[in-house]
């Protein structure tokens, strides 16, 4: 299956894509929203994405494949047990929300392979904070993947990032938000919150 026409079909098949006035997870506004939990609700459709993952690092001798809580720790799991590799989990510290660790007993091998996969890239905070926990192990990360960049390739994370799908979408700071001005409820995802009701 191609990468890039098996991401969308599945994008599409779990309505997964949205269209409104959404308040994204780095605090910027956008008139797309992925619902990476339509998609990853869907054990049939998350595995053949995962596969889509696992087929390009097939042959990289993965060790460990780390993904950062939540949607990360499902698609670690299932592109892991694709490899037959182990999965780590990167949660966020108690001590602060810019900071992640792996815990429970997590450790890695000197030299470990690690392979770090996420869900949708907007920012690349997460996949950063990821770097950085592997980085407090002695780890450095072999590659990073993710369903889909937002971005469209602006993230740069200091590696590659290789994307099912690239998309260009529109997303502005609060004060400048055209949808703000218009006066469209306000979406934020996570929740069953709109600006001014409850659902």
């Amino acid at each position: 299956m191609d990468a890039t026409n098996g991401i969308e079909a599945a994008l599409r098949t779990s309505e997964a894509l949205q269209q409104g006035h959404f308040q994204l997870s780095s605090g910027r506004h956008s008139d797309q929203y992925i619902e990476k939990f339509n998609l990853l609700r869907q054990p049939v459709l998350t595995s053949q994405v995962c596969a889509l993952i696992a087929d390009r690092f097939r042959h990289q001798n993965v060790d460990v494949v780390a993904g950062p809580t939540t949607g990360g720790v499902i698609l670690a799991f299932e592109v892991a047990r694709q490899l037959g590799s182990l999965a780590a989990y990167a949660e966020r510290s108690e001590v602060g929300d810019s900071k992640r660790e792996f815990r429970r007993g997590t450790t890695f091998s000197h030299g470990a392979r690690v392979l770090i996969v996420d869900d949708i890239l907007t920012t690349g905070g997460s996949i950063r904070e990821t770097l950085s926990a592997l980085h407090e192990e002695g780890i450095e990360a072999i590659g990073v993947a993710v369903l889909v960049d937002r971005s469209d390739g602006a993230v740069d994370i200091g590696i590659p990032i290789d994307a099912l799908l690239h998309m260009t979408v529109a997303n502005w700071e609060p004060s400048d938000c055209p949808l703000c001005a218009a006066g469209e409820p306000l979406t934020k995802p996570g929740t069953t919150r709109i600006a001014g009701r409850s659902e």
